[in-house]
């Protein structure tokens, strides 16, 4: 995230979110007014976001979903102000996820009694620094471990190319996978369903989503690194305002080649997952109506039905 603006205030709509998860279970309409609150809020948050995206990150695939996000955040809180009351489960997913990612974001180092505590992302960005560098001797390429410009610690390998230029690829928080994993945390963890199913969802989408993430940064280390994806070098340049031409494998495989499909994977392990946790099957209802204002019912399109806890089926509420 940008800075303490944007860390404070993701706190403050994930703890709001997670009122109206409690609120709920002693007074709906309290929870209702509580939680729209907090999709408004969502709104601002990701509204501040967008120039970062945009002109920082230069992605335009999240930058177009954060630019998305902010009407869709304040029609699902109108929604859910109207009576839609089904939105709940995607606020307590909203909560959960927030509760997931932030400590990884925003807790830093904390010394105790002379004993330092590393902070959280510091042990998920040095294991996936340290398995990606490994993923790479592999296929033979051993760049060296130096520093990381913006975590502090040896997270970054530089590469130098026969001109002698040197490249420096990092691995940050955003290259853990944890955005990914805390969505799917979120989304099981809110739905009401047997312990046993929720786990079994999770043992399908944590670990796939882990092992692609290391294919992923490991195929940009090395296609960045050895400059195997120079196509294209002026209209990628301009697409995303650079004139440096040794980013051009970086702006392919990973702006480009690694986001989209990015999309695609988490589309079919969706699907993977609603085949054993099908109560998902609401959160997915309310956000194809909040596109086109249609009901549907996935239930019967996919031929999917809840079980019941005496083996019957049963449709969620």
């Amino acid at each position: 995230m940008p800075g303490v603006f944007s860390d404070t205030l993701a706190w403050v709509v994930i703890l709001l979110f997670g009122a109206g998860v409690v609120l709920e279970r002693y007074d709906e309409r309290a929870a209702r007014i509580t939680t729209t609150g907090a999709w408004v809020l969502f709104a601002l948050f990701w509204l501040q976001l967008i120039p970062h995206f945009i002109f920082e990150h230069k992605s335009y695939v999240e930058g177009i979903l954060t630019i998305v996000a902010v009407p869709a955040s304040i029609y699902a809180g109108w929604l859910l102000y109207q009576g839609r009351s089904t939105l709940m489960i995607l606020s307590r997913a909203v909560a959960v996820m927030g509760l997931v990612y932030l400590p990884f974001e925003t807790i830093p180092a904390i010394t105790v009694a002379g004993l330092t505590i590393p902070a959280p992302r510091r042990f998920l960005i040095q294991t996936v620094a340290d398995q990606t560098g490994f993923m790479m001797s592999l296929f033979g390429y051993n760049p060296e471990v130096v520093m990381g410009t913006e975590s502090g610690y040896p997270s970054a390998f530089l590469f130098t190319t026969p001109e002698g230029h040197r490249l420096h690829f990092e691995i940050v928080l955003a290259c853990t996978g944890l955005g990914s994993m805390a969505i799917f945390a979120g989304l099981i963890a809110a739905v009401r369903a047997p312990l046993s199913r929720k786990l079994r969802a999770l043992a399908i989408s944590m670990p796939i989503i882990y092992v692609l993430n290391l294919a992923r940064t490991t195929f940009i280390g090395v296609t960045f690194g050895n400059q195997y994806l120079q196509f294209f070098v002026d209209e990628v340049l301009f697409l995303f305002g650079s004139s440096d031409p040794y980013m051009v494998s970086w702006f392919i495989s990973d702006r480009i080649i690694s986001q989209l499909l990015a999309v695609v994977v988490l589309v079919g392990l969706t699907y993977a997952v609603v085949r054993e946790l099908p109560e998902l099957l609401v959160v997915i209802e309310d956000v194809l109506y909040m596109v086109t204002k249609e009901e549907y019912d996935l239930q019967e399109a996919l031929d999917v039905r809840v079980p019941r806890a005496d083996g019957g089926e049963q449709v969620d509420e």
